[in-house]
């Protein structure tokens, strides 16, 4: 049965991202590498929780939900459709992409995955890419302010939070302004990086 899954790192203190997002900082100001260590580091030795944890994030997906932020620095109005994402023409997704966007712009079709640039807000991304997925997950991608939205209409089945040992100070929290919502954790792994944990709505 098809699932909403969310994967998403964070700090101690709670942040996904740093502040200062550009083109040379697409995940911000600050310590902010040390939020996907665990993901690059997972082949070395005594890393085979992380390797397990990262070949769940890269399996099959039926469709993507994602934030423009995500999908890269542009801001305002497109000047041209020259940005293909900071993926190059191989973005990992290999699955219909809905890309949050106040802005139009055509479709984006790269090796395996085509972007769709929806202006119309969360629930018309998500009801396409629902539909789009058919029996396969939907995973909301990130970045933060998109998963709150879909945190805070109680959609997320599986979230899996990587929490890296270390405080990033500043930037975007992913539980910022959240209530009343309840998730059980039915999974925990540890590694020198990051704290997995898997939880189930």
């Amino acid at each position: 049965m098809s699932r909403v899954v969310c994967h998403q790192s964070t700090s101690l203190d709670g942040f996904s991202a740093g502040p200062e997002q550009t083109l040379d900082t697409p995940m911000g100001t600050g310590d902010v590498r040390r939020l996907h260590q665990w993901m690059f580091r997972a082949d070395e030795p005594g890393h085979e929780a992380d390797a397990a944890w990262r070949a769940g994030l890269l399996g099959p997906i039926g469709a993507v939900v994602m934030g423009r932020n995500m999908f890269g620095p542009v801001r305002g109005a497109w000047p041209d459709e020259s940005w293909r994402g900071w993926w190059g023409e191989e973005p990992p997704y290999h699955a219909p992409v809905f890309v949050l966007t106040h802005h139009e712009r055509a479709p984006l079709e790269t090796t395996g995955t085509t972007f769709h640039f929806v202006t119309e807000g969360f629930d018309a991304a998500f009801a396409r890419a629902r539909e789009a997925a058919g029996d396969g997950d939907v995973r909301i991608a990130g970045g933060a302010s998109t998963v709150r939205q879909a945190l805070e209409r109680d959609l997320v089945d599986d979230l899996f939070l990587d929490v890296s040992p270390f405080l990033l100070g500043a930037g975007e929290r992913l539980f910022d302004g959240l209530t009343g919502f309840t998730l059980t954790p039915v999974e925990v792994v540890h590694s020198p990086l990051a704290t997995h944990v898997h939880y189930s709505r």
